[in-house]
């Protein structure tokens, strides 16, 4: 065996060595309660691999050794942003002494409690709150997927004298923030006596100009020429928008309606100025209020806040390939 080959076979043991100590170092630390001793393990184990990859470094050793290395960061990015999710959803179902044990456990010891969850909805109407998200939500999507693909098609195919001036205008708009805006659409909400009313949560969004933006771009992307046909044969501007824009445009408006059904269910300090009373609350805005109701019993917070947000997970972790989908193709035109 020549000394080159030796070497290899040397740095690839160290190599997987340093990857066993890295990997065994977080496990340890249940196993012994040993900080110091995980440390140790952690810093050996990089230290093994550092000098294996020094013996042995050949092309695809490198690329086999970064590609674990990024999957192991995204792995552990991952775990970083999962983690308060779990701890939730796992409190949710412990009892008061399980929050107060010190270490915290990880796990209930009974993952089928949810006297948790029955203590919630009769301390708070969050059943009355689900509710109004649902109808708030129903109502500012299909609002706005109608003012969106109206707009849309308006700024891709009528032409009208300044057409491109007025979208630059919208388009300019996006910088100004909400907050900005509150005192205005709160002063009109008031003069048309929609204050404490689910109308005051839904009429200052039945628009987007954001929204407008992707689909324009979707639209402009379609062939003029088939616009021009379709009006040879016959086909009106409202006939040729619902029959031929819109079917073709469908995973853009899937994107549209789910990033506008994420902000309207989310949505908290717009309910937080105009509902005044209990039954037209919001499930946000019925959590906050909750905090004060439940004290210091942290399991029900947890509780109440697996209600408000596991629905918007499991809806994004279902459509989170077409969201993504959706503003790539809308946002780049041709």
């Amino acid at each position: 065996m020549t000394d080159s080959a030796a070497r290899r076979r040397v740095g690839l043991t160290l190599q997987l060595l340093g990857w066993a100590l890295m990997l065994f170092s977080p496990a340890s630390l249940p196993l012994t309660g040993n900080r110091l001793l995980a440390l140790v393990f952690l810093v050996s184990g990089a230290g093994s691999l550092a000098l294996g990859l020094v013996l042995n470094h050949g092309y695809r050793v490198r690329a086999v050794t970064a590609r674990i290395i990024r999957y192991a960061l995204l792995t552990l990015g991952m775990l970083a942003m999962m983690f308060p999710f779990y701890w939730m959803i796992s409190s949710a179902f412990k009892t008061s002494p399980e929050m107060n044990l010190f270490p915290p456990s990880m796990a209930p010891r009974n993952w089928l409690n949810f006297d948790n969850f029955v203590i919630a909805f009769e301390k708070a109407p969050f059943a009355r709150y689900f509710l109004n998200s649902i109808l708030v939500m129903l109502g500012s999507v299909g609002v706005t997927a109608l003012t969106t693909i109206l707009a849309a098609f308006a700024f891709s195919r009528l032409e009208f004298p300044g057409r491109e001036v007025i979208f630059s205008l919208l388009l300019s708009m996006m910088m100004v923030p909400f907050e900005m805006l509150v005192i205005t659409n709160y002063q009109t909400i008031v003069k048309v006596t929609l204050n404490d009313s689910l109308y005051a949560l839904v009429l200052p969004f039945i628009s987007s100009i954001f929204y407008t933006y992707i689909l324009r771009n979707f639209f402009q992307s379609i062939p003029s020429g088939l616009y021009w046909s379709a009006r040879v044969d016959g086909c009106t501007n409202w006939r040729y928008l619902w029959k031929v824009m819109v079917p073709i445009a469908r995973p853009s408006l899937v994107t549209i309606i789910l990033l506008n059904a994420l902000a309207s269910w989310n949505s908290f300090m717009w309910p937080l100025l105009v509902i005044k009373s209990d039954l037209n609350r919001t499930l946000p805005f019925g959590l906050y209020t909750f905090t004060t109701e439940a004290g210091a019993n942290n399991e029900l917070l947890m509780a109440a806040s697996s209600v408000v947000v596991l629905p918007m997970i499991i809806l994004f972790l279902i459509a989170r390939k077409q969201i993504i989908r959706g503003v790539a193709r809308g946002g780049i035109k041709g």
